[in-house]
């Protein structure tokens, strides 16, 4: 009795892919001619890497008269993967009978011999043969009789039929091995992929009448991975390369590496993952070896004016969502996490610093919302009222000037913002509810210039100005002081706060950077500045540099002043939440390989700077 075959066939798991098997038996039956039809013997288990689709459980070659032959019906086999490295499918003939031969069930003095050669059509068949062939073409062109029909592997098949190689494996991981290559791909995670199939046979004039069976095998199994390695630079050179096989975007050029011994600021990344954080440098591809920020200051090892230097990006898949997360707790202090912004899919690396509390160690790269409260919801503190709601977007790289506020191209809120009052920047009256920023290049096509230190690379993120970082949710009271602290980071998250030498308690970036990488010593002109900084004979550059380590992994990417780009590629500027005694500008980190305020100096708000996100109180 027939079984049809129904759903999907998934297998067993083989070398890095997997494995799996439909098997198609064929039977004779009449009293009067020979007819064919099939059966299915299936192996089932269960791995999701790899599916077999079989259009039809049956295989069947109808009224085959004595001395006649004929094509049976044409069956679909398909397979699919999410190895993005492809795979191959393939046939062979089973071991239900010991023989490639389809052998009468009654009497198995009688069998249709499987084709040894090709033949090129059914009518030069020896007497009691039998043979496969599969159609190279499209589904409507072989159903139609005009496409293809070949047989051998894909790539080097010929025309017409062949029988097909024995699958004398016993061990079922090992089924279908040196079959004939039916499908053969490199790779569309989720792509199906399908061919049709038959036989042919040819009765002899004495042929028994009966039922003649046998198995055949589709067998799908995906290629192995790629394995990455190590990767040659050039003597005098620092290469960074991508360390990823597929997926990743954006070029890196080399960087001159002068001689062993000498410092050198490591350029940072251009690259960028789909689902994927970046989290710094490495000079192993594995990651075993030594970890560096993506602009950390480093001495050159020795061998690279000889060698040079292979540095390998280091990715970290992304863990979840953003926003709302609440996994820091559970993090060790200096572990990286990944988490994805819901708003546009990208993904940022994340660690526990040392002050004990995450950071994104990555630049906000949000480049707009969508309409509507929807999306620019999951930013935090985003308002739902008409007042503070329908946050809408953000200004266009293009028309974003940064030079003239009252010029500065953004969308707005709707409504009207009653009770806030505009902010006066110089002599420019500044509208509170205008959020322009500045894209930084964030194409598919990115290229890096490593010989200029106003390459724009991709870890330097997006520039905003301060109302945009803030998300323009922040109002004044009567004494024009801020008195919110919201800010464009993802729902739960917050810009870091700032502050001078009165309030460091709340200083996030002092936390950071006095109590936590400088072990509590205080900047150098704490006691006679209102800014506390540290200078360059004292500890400016040791601090500096540390910002720069891993997992720390603040960059270098300027700021917009006047329109202009200013210190990209040696200074550090990142907005804080804190607005200063002059309502004007606000807080920020400042740093360069000279000086570092802990967020201790100001900026004006209409200037553009990059943003950090955290978590922690």
């Amino acid at each position: 009795m027939s079984r049809r075959l129904s759903g999907v066939i998934i297998g067993r798991s083989v070398f890095v892919g997997a494995l799996a098997i439909a098997s198609a038996g064929f039977m004779v039956s009449s009293a009067s001619a020979l007819t064919y039809s099939s059966d299915v013997d299936v192996s089932f288990t269960f791995n999701s890497v790899i599916s077999v689709q079989l259009s039809s459980a049956n295989i069947y070659i109808n009224n085959l008269a004595p001395g006649t032959a004929s094509d049976s019906n044409i069956i679909t086999v398909g397979a699919n993967t999410n190895a993005s490295a492809g795979f191959q499918l393939s046939a062979t003939v089973g071991v239900k009978n010991g023989t490639t031969a389809l052998v009468n069930n009654s009497d198995n003095n009688y069998t249709f011999t499987n084709l040894s050669s090709t033949k090129a059509a059914l009518a030069n068949f020896s007497d009691n043969t039998w043979g496969y062939s599969y159609c190279a073409n499209t589904a409507a062109n072989c159903n139609g009789g005009s496409g293809t029909w070949v047989s051998g592997n894909v790539g080097s098949a010929v025309a017409g039929y062949n029988g097909l190689p024995l699958d004398n494996n016993t061990n079922a991981d090992e089924r279908g091995k040196g079959g004939v290559t039916l499908i053969s791909t490199t790779g569309t995670q989720g792509e199906l992929n399908t061919v049709q199939f038959k036989i042919g046979a040819k009765a002899s004039n004495s042929q028994v009448a009966g039922t003649y069976t046998n198995t055949i095998n589709f067998y799908a199994v995906a290629n192995p991975e790629p394995e990455l390695g190590p990767v040659d630079c050039v003597a005098g050179k620092v290469c960074y390369n991508v360390n990823a096989l597929y997926g990743a975007e954006g070029t890196m050029g080399q960087q001159t590496a002068t001689a062993d011994g000498t410092e050198l600021v490591l350029l940072a990344s251009n690259f960028s993952r789909p689902g994927y954080g970046f989290a710094g440098w490495s000079d192993t591809y594995d990651y075993s070896g030594n970890k560096y920020g993506p602009n950390e200051t480093i001495t050159v090892p020795t061998g690279t004016a000889s060698n040079g230097l292979s540095l390998y990006a280091i990715w970290v898949k992304s863990a979840g969502s953003i926003q709302n997360w609440s996994g820091c707790s559970g993090l060790a202090s200096g572990a990286v996490t990944a988490l994805t912004d819901q708003r546009d899919n990208n993904t940022y690396a994340v660690a526990k610093l040392a002050d004990g509390k995450c950071w994104m160690i990555e630049n906000l790269r949000l480049e707009s919302t969508a309409n509507g409260n929807s999306d620019g919801s999951l930013a935090q503190g985003y308002g739902t009222s008409a007042t503070y709601g329908n946050f809408s977007g953000l200004a266009t790289a293009e028309t974003a000037n940064f030079a003239n506020s009252t010029t500065a191209n953004s969308l707005y809120y709707s409504g009207t913002q009653s009770g806030t009052a505009s902010v006066d920047i110089g002599t420019t009256n500044y509208p509170g509810n205008r959020v322009p920023r500045y894209s930084n290049a964030n194409t598919s096509a990115r290229a890096s210039n490593p010989t200029t230190k106003n390459a724009a690379l991709y870890s330097y993120g997006n520039y905003y100005t301060w109302s945009a970082a803030i998300a323009d949710t922040t109002y004044y009271n009567t004494n024009n002081q801020s008195i919110t602290t919201t800010s464009l980071c993802p729902a739960g998250w917050r810009l870091p706060r700032g502050g001078d030498k009165n309030n460091e308690s709340n200083n996030d970036f002092w936390s950071l950077i006095v109590d936590g990488i400088n072990n509590g010593t205080d900047p150098a002109n704490y006691s006679s500045e209102n800014a506390p900084y540290y200078d360059e004979a004292e500890e400016a550059a040791p601090v500096s540099t540390a910002l720069r380590t891993y997992p720390n992994n603040f960059v270098y990417p300027g700021l917009i002043n006047g329109g202009n780009i200013s210190g990209r590629g040696s200074g550090g500027y990142y907005w804080s939440s804190t607005v200063s005694n002059n309502d004007s500008s606000t807080y920020r980190l400042y740093f360069v390989r000279t000086r570092v305020y802990p967020g201790t100096s100001n900026v004006y708000k209409y200037a553009g700077l990059p943003m950090r996100c955290m978590v922690g109180s």
